[in-house]
């Protein structure tokens, strides 16, 4: 045999052992995974048996059922198992429960409906449950579902009793409002008896609306206490008002304000009662002094102007005749600044003389 030959066919025998090898490996893996799966099947089996029971529902939880859980050999079994967890499936698993909620919830509710069952505030989950589970569709529903059924119906029956109290409640004001106005319309007193008052109201349709006797007695009560209470506040008032007004004392700002206000209208009466030559008098006296203010005025303004020109030239004088030139200046400076001040001085002292003329 030729080398070329021996090693065509010793890469044949080559290829035939891969293909074995492979094949048997691919038989490795398919047997794994149905073990696998058988695993998951058991441990999902188990999760079947405690739904069954009871003990598995849609509002169970993990920390719950745990102990029961682990005690079992599936579960041990799949710890080692690859892929989903024993706490995934089970999550899975009352995920699948939660879905089923409204399709059980309609059921439940037909179920009520042909037994003429209704929830009331008052009724029990024992009552409940012993009525849906007569009907042979209960068997498929799952007990958490029921139970929140349950609560549903519940919280609807306690809305329809709080409506309910309400509108009791609107129409017990509206009578006791209306037999308030009866006791009004007819002068009930505070310190009238019940049973005086009762034989004059007692054919009256506010009175006979209210049907339980008690109530009447209170609601009658509470009408003499606020009469007796708004009777009393206006006593106290009338009181204090008494005490104030004779307690009541002058003070000195009180005084004080007093004889402002005389000497205020002694001045007005007597503006009031001047004669006409006095006004014409004391207008011919406000115009000679108004001329002799500017007469006075033009006086100072040309004095000023007069002693201003004097300084002016006095000045230059100076400035000439100086053989240092900045100590001319600075003198001069302070000369019209001391010259500046003694001429407001004395138009200060001109216009304070007038005023006291006027």
């Amino acid at each position: 045999m030729d080398k070329i030959d021996a090693l065509i066919v010793f890469e044949d025998h080559i290829r035939e052992l891969e293909s074995e090898e492979n094949e048997e490996r691919e038989r490795e893996k398919r047997r794994q995974k149905r073990v696998q799966r058988k695993i998951r099947d058991s441990y999902q089996l188990l999760l079947d048996e405690l739904h069954e029971q009871g003990k598995l529902t849609s509002m169970s939880l993990w920390v719950e059922l745990y102990p029961i859980l682990s005690s079992d050999i599936r579960f041990s079994a799949m710890l080692g198992n690859p892929g989903s967890s024993p706490l995934d499936l089970f999550k899975f698993y009352v995920e699948d429960l939660k879905s089923r909620f409204h399709d059980e919830k309609k059921i439940i509710k037909e179920i009520l409906k042909e037994r003429n069952f209704e929830v009331e505030v008052s009724t029990t989950f024992e009552d409940f449950a012993t009525v849906v589970c007569q009907d042979k569709r209960s068997a498929t529903l799952d007990a958490g579902n029921v139970k929140l059924t349950f609560n549903a119906l519940l919280e609807k029956a306690e809305a329809r009793d709080k409506d309910r109290q309400k509108k009791e409640a609107k129409k017990m004001k509206m009578l006791e409002a209306s037999l308030r106005h009866l006791f009004t319309s007819i002068g009930v007193k505070y310190d009238e008896s019940w049973e005086k008052i009762r034989e004059e109201v007692r054919n009256d349709p506010s009175f006979n609306a209210i049907t339980l006797e008690s109530e009447r007695i209170r609601i009658f009560k509470e009408y003499q206490r606020d009469l007796e209470e708004a009777c009393s506040h206006h006593h106290a008032k009338g009181k204090k008002a008494k005490k104030n007004r004779k307690t009541r004392k002058y003070t000195p700002s009180d005084s004080e304000s007093l004889s402002e206000s005389e000497d205020e209208e002694k001045r007005m009466k007597k503006k009031g009662y001047r004669s006409s030559d006095e006004s014409s008098e004391s207008e011919s006296e406000r115009r000679s002094t108004k001329s002799k203010k500017k007469k006075n005025r033009e006086r100072s303004r040309s004095r000023s102007r007069s002693r201003d020109r004097r300084k002016s030239s006095s000045r230059r004088r100076a400035e000439e005749s100086s053989p240092d030139s900045r100590n001319g200046e600075k003198n001069s400076m302070e000369e019209g600044e001391l010259s500046e001040d003694e001429l407001e001085q004395k138009r200060f002292q001109l216009l304070k003389e007038l005023q006291g003329d006027e």
